[in-house]
């Protein structure tokens, strides 16, 4: 999900192409990330980039793998090279 743009008609609104990465700890394995190609890690930060869109979405998965958000950063989309950048406050 790293470097994932908003596409589609909710990227043309404010809030659709709006992007945030959600600093998440304690995720374990369990029935739903047994389904996934890759194992999850019980320790250290993970980071997961979610569209304003599905913010509410991961939350709920993030919460049934067991994980804490600790951090939701904004980002900002530099539309010329298409990289993400923490937003400015």
């Amino acid at each position: 999900m790293l470097g994932q743009t908003a596409v589609g008609s909710a990227a043309n609104t404010t809030s659709g192409s709006r992007i945030f990465r959600y600093e998440v700890v304690g995720l374990r394995q369990n029935d739903q990330t047994d389904q996934m190609n890759y194992p999850i890690r019980n320790s250290g930060s993970v980071f997961i980039t979610v569209p304003y869109s599905r913010m509410n979405d991961e939350m709920q998965r993030i919460l049934r793998m067991g994980g804490k958000i600790v951090n939701i950063t904004p980002l900002e989309v530099d539309e010329s090279d298409h990289t993400l950048a923490k937003a400015k406050r």
